[in-house]
């Protein structure tokens, strides 16, 4: 059996129409993962519904009111194969409803295509998708420039795009000079998957090199253990199993351990006994991998969804209070003062009260702007303080930006995202 290819997980976000959908699909096609007589089929109902070259969107965006509609509303998931690399394609809406769903998509990239229509240029969507990127700790992000036949494949089009979208990552964080920017056209496939005859000045990779052309997403094991816990079973003859996806660090059989908050509030203390993954018995697992375990000394009635498997040497925080980085995405009215939202952190679910906005952050360069502020209204970041209602394990941004990213939701809807940047810790014991 060969060795597996190292995955990748890859988001496409965008504005809506700009064309994400039919980049991928056209990928999906070119690189041979899309039979013929299926496109074929796709390109006669897109023609039928009015909606020629639809159809390589067609490809992702399978449920019918999105084909009515044209436009993505959930996530789609496709494998592909590349030379280096199986990649986990993910196509996140573009529409403003349907950020929520988005958010999922970007919390579980490794990088990310910012997808961009040569002739309309940035969007204001296009700014806050770049938010929520850097907010839910995508690290690589390289820049479709589609749609490049509807502007005769120009230079000096695909320049000017460039130019405000270099001014944009600046704001957010990002060194523009370290970005890919990509001149392609989804419907027509120029650059998708060969070099395009079109653009004979573009010097840059093609949509599939590009996939092989991302760093290698680093694997947070050099940061302590974390593994929050997703489900807990009890099987007869091993007993309690907590499972979960280890965030961060290497899990050991024979490590020392303790369970935050646990039943009690305070954490419970064990040993990793097993460490088990697809049935088969390990010794240890990485950060990323997804495993069961059984662990000394603690049973059913100990733990549940939410609680983070530590190191026992060094443990995660408990917050009694924190500060955070927010944007507010979509929300029916404002957020003030006294709002108390459910906070959802790794696995936990926990109603958060905003207790002050310290103060608003300018969206286009990333400063911090004067003035008392009351609320918060969809489409503003600010820095903000929150009390948790009850024991919530975060930690800091900078001492594990993968425990400090959270959600905030309510009735139903994501209204915000964010991450911690500071917090009171919570004395156990």
């Amino acid at each position: 059996m060969a060795a597996e290819k190292p995955t990748m997980n890859i988001v496409f976000v965008g504005h809506v129409d700009h064309g994400k959908s039919t980049c991928v699909g056209q990928l999906m096609f070119l690189a041979g993962a899309i039979p013929e007589q299926k496109m074929k089929k796709l390109k006669e109902e897109a023609e039928k519904q009015g909606k020629s070259g639809f159809e390589f969107a067609f490809v992702m965006d399978k449920i019918k009111e999105e084909r009515e509609r044209g436009i993505t509303i959930d996530l789609a998931y496709q494998k592909i194969i590349t030379p280096k690399r199986q990649i986990t394609i993910i196509d996140a809406p573009g529409h403003k409803d349907f950020v929520k769903n988005m958010i999922t998509g970007a919390s579980q990239a490794d990088a990310a295509f910012l997808t961009i229509a040569a002739k309309e240029g940035v969007q204001p969507q296009t700014r806050e998708h770049l938010w929520l990127l850097r907010t839910m700790g995508v690290q690589q992000i390289a820049v479709l420039i589609n749609k490049m036949d509807t502007v005769d494949y120009k230079e000096d089009v695909f320049n000017k795009v460039k130019e405000e979208v270099s001014t944009l990552l600046k704001g957010v964080g990002i060194d523009a000079e370290k970005t890919t920017f990509l001149a392609v056209s989804g419907l027509k496939g120029d650059n998708i998957k060969e070099k395009s005859t079109n653009m004979s000045w573009y010097k840059g990779p093609t949509l599939w090199e590009q996939f092989d052309a991302f760093d290698e997403p680093k694997k947070p094991t050099d940061l302590p253990v974390r593994m929050p816990i997703q489900d807990v079973y009890d099987i007869t003859g091993i007993g309690t199993v907590p499972v979960g996806k280890v965030e961060t660090g290497i899990l050991k059989v024979g490590q020392k351990i303790i369970v935050l908050p646990g039943r009690s509030g305070t954490g419970i203390a064990g040993e990793v006994k097993t460490i088990e993954m697809h049935h088969e018995q390990l010794q240890e697992a990485p950060a990323g991998d997804n495993v069961g375990i059984n662990i000394k000394g603690v049973g059913k009635k100990d733990i549940a969804r939410g609680d983070v498997i530590c190191d026992a040497a060094k443990p995660a925080t408990m917050a009694s209070e924190f500060t955070a980085k927010i944007t507010v995405i979509n929300h029916p009215t404002v957020m003030a003062k006294g709002y108390t939202p459910v906070f959802h952190v790794h696995t936990a679910q926990v109603p958060c009260q905003l207790i002050e906005i310290l103060n608003k952050i300018d969206p286009t360069s990333g400063e911090l702007m004067e003035g008392k502020v009351d609320f918060l209204k969809n489409g503003e970041s600010a820095n903000c303080k929150f009390k948790p209602m009850g024991n919530l394990v975060i930690e800091k941004s900078d001492v594990n930006p993968h425990m400090a990213r959270f959600a905030i939701r309510d009735a139903g809807a994501t209204v915000a995202a964010g991450i911690c940047t500071d917090l009171v810790e919570k004395k156990i014991g």
